[in-house]
C-alpha cells in the first residue's frame, strides 16, 4: 500500500511537471509568433524606407549624412538574425527615421510633394501597426518571462534552458527624444 502511494505521488509529480514544460513551451512559441507579427511589418518599413529616402534624396540632396545613416540602418536592421538583434538594429532605425521627421521641416516643397506625403502617410500607418504589434509582442514576453521566474515554475525553467527575454522598447535614444517637449513652430 505505501509503495502504491509513493508511485503516485510520483505520478502526480511527472503529470506537474510535464504540465508546467508544456506551458512553457506555449508561451515561448507565442512570444516568438508575436515577434513574427512584428517581422511582417518590419519587412513594409524596409520596403517603404528606400522610396522615402530616394523622394527626400531630391529635395534634401546636402542632407546625405542623414540618409546615409537610415540606409546604413536599415540595412543593419535587414540583416539581423536574432530577436535580440532585431530588436537593438529596429532601434537605431526608429531613431534615424525620427531624425529623417526633423530635417524635413525644413523643406517645405517636400513637405507639399504628393509621393512624398502618401510615403509618410504610409510610414506612419505600419508605425502605427508595428506599435500595436509590439505590444503584443511585449505582452507575451511578460507573460512568458512570468512564468519563467515565478515559483514553481522556475524550477522547470531553469533544467530544461527557459531563460528571461528581453522586451522590445523604445531604446535609450529614441526614449531621450520622445522625453523632449515638442517643437512647435507656426
Amino acid at each position: 500500500m505505501p509503495v502504491l502511494i509513493v508511485l503516485g505521488i510520483i505520478a502526480l509529480i511527472i503529470v506537474w511537471v510535464i504540465s508546467l514544460y508544456n506551458g512553457l513551451v506555449r508561451l515561448r512559441n507565442r512570444r516568438q509568433n508575436a515577434f513574427a507579427d512584428i517581422d511582417v511589418q518590419l519587412r513594409q518599413r524596409h520596403d517603404l524606407v528606400p522610396q522615402l529616402v530616394d523622394t527626400v534624396k531630391g529635395y534634401a540632396s546636402h542632407e546625405k549624412e542623414l540618409l546615409t545613416r537610415i540606409t546604413e540602418a536599415r540595412t543593419a536592421a535587414m540583416s539581423a538574425t536574432s530577436i535580440d538583434g532585431k530588436i537593438v538594429a529596429e532601434q537605431q532605425l526608429s531613431a534615424a527615421l525620427s531624425g529623417l521627421r526633423v530635417q524635413v521641416e525644413a523643406y517645405p516643397d517636400l513637405k507639399a510633394n504628393q509621393n512624398f506625403l502618401q510615403l509618410q502617410e504610409e510610414l506612419s500607418d505600419i508605425e502605427n501597426k508595428l506599435a500595436a504589434a509590439r505590444r503584443f509582442f511585449n505582452g507575451a514576453t511578460t507573460e512568458y518571462n512570468n512564468a519563467v521566474e515565478s515559483f514553481p515554475g522556475n524550477l522547470v525553467a531553469r533544467n530544461f534552458g527557459f531563460a528571461k527575454e528581453i522586451m522590445f522598447d523604445l531604446g535609450t535614444d529614441t526614449r531621450k527624444q520622445m522625453e523632449e517637449p515638442p517643437k512647435i513652430q507656426f
